[in-house]
């Protein structure tokens, strides 16, 4: 089973939000009121909502893997 590595980079987002309701299961808001994996490490089940987060976010902050 493929597994992917979510990271998501905190310099850069900017709190859109967008990435939490896409795919409530991999990203989550922090108290700073930005993005964040709840999890790090994902599997097939979750890698097409994570994808379609990524891809909708307004400044492309959020960087997927394989590993």
């Amino acid at each position: 089973m493929a597994q992917w590595k979510v990271k998501v980079d905190q310099d850069v987002c900017i709190g859109d939000a967008i990435c939490a309701s896409l795919c409530p299961d991999v990203f989550e808001m922090n108290d700073e009121g930005k993005s964040q994996p709840k999890v790090e490490i994902i599997g097939e089940d979750l890698i097409d909502c994570a994808r379609e987060a990524a891809e909708a976010c307004p400044v492309s902050c959020i960087y997927i893997e394989e590993i």
